[in-house]
């Protein structure tokens, strides 16, 4: 019954927002009163062991989980800021321009590293880098490439191996796409060259990291640029036909960050949950099943580049940069 009403509030919500959910599901504490509303770009299955754990010490409450595109989480929780209680979401970009525009609630004393949070308001909890999936099969007697060099290199002497068997994000759909391609910009001298080599190729665009590991699992595709590591790992169903490549030369690292609600009236309980995702218990032994790797204490790796949060991030918002970047890169991309 409950599971009713809450698909009908669904429906009566959609009018106020016309959203193609990708999921919404409502995941119930044992005593739960009262019911957390989050919207994210993090897909259930990958998420839901983490609610779990939270409702195992918190039974008290109940946890409302709608999931949409990045990109659809800014512009809903913009249009109906009042609809939802916390935003998760990969996109650090846009995360950082609901803060800076006034969307989010400042929460004091949370013990966080200043690298991963902003302006006390949005804090990030995981570190996940952007890596070249590849289909096993599809390189039998081809060279693995472990960096974007080497990435060029065997698209450019395989050409008949690779011809509509490329994949990576649609940039102009996936906010977490458009973070990674502009990033990749700015640190690599190489990422014009490879987009417009994939180009030539006739790479296939998607949505979604989800949508491009199922396409590499089948063999549609052969390789897949800046597929999220966290969700092609925790493919265990498919870790016989895929492999993760960190890109040796470097590979970009976003968080995935929380915020909470300017307009909520559930402070208390969403402040809950929002320490529950950066204190890392979700990653203990007990919860092993999550596959979202945690925040680390420290940036560990001189070849790993994490995304900084800061204002730096919104440069590539402006209307006209992102024009002028999206234009470049359908020149490079779409070549018809």
């Amino acid at each position: 019954m409950r599971y009713i009403l809450f698909l009908i509030l669904a429906l009566l919500l959609a009018p106020a927002f016309a959203l193609d959910w990708e999921d919404q599901q409502l995941f119930e504490g044992n005593n739960g009163t009262q019911t957390l509303r989050v919207i994210s770009n993090t897909d259930t299955a990958i998420f839901a062991p983490v609610i779990q754990s939270f409702l195992q010490s918190h039974p008290q409450l109940n946890i409302e989980y709608n999931v949409a595109s990045s990109a659809n989480v800014y512009s809903s929780f913009r249009s109906t800021p009042d609809a939802y209680d916390l935003v998760v979401s990969s996109a650090m970009d846009l995360q950082l321009k609901l803060v800076n525009d006034g969307f989010a609630q400042p929460i004091e004393d949370i013990a966080h590293p200043a690298w991963a949070k902003w302006r006390r308001s949005l804090f990030g909890f995981t570190l996940e880098p952007a890596s070249i999936v590849i289909n096993k099969a599809a390189f039998k007697g081809l060279p693995t490439p472990g960096s974007r060099q080497e990435m060029i290199e065997v698209l450019r002497e395989n050409p008949e191996a690779f011809t509509g068997r490329i994949g990576t994000y649609d940039i102009r759909q996936s906010g977490l796409g458009y973070l990674f391609a502009t990033q990749d910009a700015r640190v690599s001298e190489t990422y014009w060259r490879l987009t417009e080599i994939m180009g030539s190729l006739n790479t296939q665009l998607y949505c979604c990291s989800g949508d491009m590991i199922d396409e590499l699992a089948k063999g549609t595709i052969a390789i897949s640029y800046n597929v999220l590591g966290s969700y092609a790992s925790a493919r265990s169903d498919v870790a016989d036909k895929i492999e993760v490549i960190l890109p040796s030369d470097f590979h970009n690292t976003m968080m995935r960050t929380v915020l909470i609600a300017q307009t909520t009236q559930k402070t208390s309980a969403a402040t809950l949950f929002l320490r529950h995702l950066i204190s890392s218990r979700w990653s203990k032994p007990d919860t092993e099943n999550v596959s979202l790797p945690p925040l680390t204490t420290q940036q560990d790796n001189s070849q790993r580049s994490i995304i900084a949060l800061d204002p730096g991030l919104m440069v590539f918002l402006d209307a006209m940069k992102r024009k002028t970047f999206i234009d470049e890169w359908e020149s490079a991309i779409i070549q018809q």
